[in-house]
């Protein structure tokens, strides 16, 4: 998770850094097609033996082309409001994921949803409401989209910790990146623009991240529960307001840290659940 987290925030700042030139699905696009060579490079490397292209073989298509609509859906979503808010906030937002992952996994996984665990939820809840204040500002479509993309997370988190029962990790990349190929080219391909020399590395920077991120998540979810997985990415949240802070000159209000500190207390608790 120590890696996911480096990588997250590595995407979000080559994202950033790439929203000026590239719209989100041809940054998506790129990072796909990245990742597709990456991988498709090291499983050559191994033949078509199972520790080569033998790590394909799969039994559920269908959860895999299912993840990854809904992957995509969020993933646009992230990309589009990245340059529209500061990078804390969209990141503290981004965290609602887990509160719907704990929800999600009792629902489907049967993972017990605990007094502690319910109260990270309420916890999570709250800090949400903190961060937003509907009724008392407006609120903004793009913070909406953030949650709606950390939604789609969560149902990819449940699917993904569901699949690597019998898929290996490489194999869930692998469709992951193909199929939202596929899914991209319609989007991206009208008025397609070339990278610049100077855009190459933020691009490759994204297709690098992407595949790392999601790797490492993969792996921390045949490791534990994904109760207790999903919240150590809140260690994110501070390292991002750094970035944000100095990179950005971006400001950090004191609702913000309000409720991401009850989000962050709500995942502690959660965390704190014997297995």
């Amino acid at each position: 998770m120590l890696g996911a987290i480096c990588s997250f925030t590595s995407l979000a700042l080559a994202g950033r850094e790439l929203s000026g030139e590239l719209n989100a699905f041809q940054i998506m696009l790129y990072r796909s097609a990245i990742s597709l060579l990456v991988i498709v490079g090291f499983l050559a490397r191994g033949g078509l033996g199972e520790t080569g292209f033998g790590q394909l073989r799969t039994s559920i298509p269908a959860f895999h082309l299912g993840r990854n609509i809904v992957h995509y859906v969020g993933q646009y979503s992230w990309f589009y409001a990245l340059p529209l808010i500061p990078l804390v906030q969209i990141t503290a937002l981004e965290f609602s994921a887990p509160i719907w992952t704990v929800l999600l996994a009792a629902l489907v996984l049967g993972e017990r949803l605990t007094v502690r665990r319910a109260l990270a939820v309420l916890l999570g809840f709250g800090g949400i409401l903190v961060i937003l204040r509907p009724g008392v500002v407006p609120v903004e479509s793009a913070a909406l989209i953030v949650l709606a993309a950390a939604f789609c997370y969560a149902v990819v988190f449940v699917v993904t910790k569901r699949m690597t029962a019998t898929e290996t990790p490489l194999a869930i990349l692998f469709y992951m990146f193909l199929i939202q190929f596929v899914i991209g080219l319609g989007p991206a391909l009208p008025g397609l623009v070339v990278p610049t020399a100077e855009d190459w590395p933020w691009v490759i920077a994204v297709g690098i991240a992407g595949l790392t991120a999601h790797y490492c998540l993969t792996r921390a979810f045949m490791a534990a529960e994904t109760g207790v997985v999903i919240p150590v990415d809140f260690l994110r949240l501070p390292l991002i307001g750094v970035i944000g802070w100095l990179l950005y000159g971006e400001g950090v209000e004191i609702w913000l840290v309000v409720g991401a500190g009850l989000i962050v207390t709500g995942i502690w608790i959660n965390t704190r659940e014997s297995p």
